[in-house]
């Protein structure tokens, strides 16, 4: 089992900068890839970006350039850094964590937190 805490949220105006973070209740070397995913209201839940434990990243497109997910396995966090935000940004941000084991995986996911960015 895996409790995975979100924070960092909040308002801001477009072009401001917005720091995630998702802290997990134990260790995370162990886990095969965190991110984060965001769904806006009446939309479906959009990945955003994904850190595997070797360290290779991956993000949706819409945010490439702009966000940059780290991996901290000694403090058990993974963070989101959001630059030059957009409306469009605006969702409710979750961190998602995936154990892979034999044929099967878990699946974790937070409360989520806040975003909203003003024009």
């Amino acid at each position: 089992q895996v409790q995975l805490v979100e924070s960092g949220g909040g308002l801001v105006q477009a072009g401001g900068s917005l720091r995630l973070s998702c802290a997990a209740s134990r260790s995370i070397s162990g886990i095969d890839v965190m991110g984060w995913y965001r769904q806006a209201p009446g939309k479906q839940r959009d990945l955003v970006a994904t850190i595997t434990k070797g360290g290779t990243t991956d993000y949706a497109d819409s945010v490439k350039g702009r966000f940059a997910i780290s991996r901290d396995n000694a403090k058990n966090t993974i963070d989101l850094q959001m630059n030059s935000l957009k409306p469009e940004d605006t969702a409710v941000y979750h961190c998602n964590a995936i154990v892979v084991f034999g044929t099967g995986a878990y699946e974790y996911w937070g409360q989520g937190t806040q975003v909203t960015v003003s024009s």
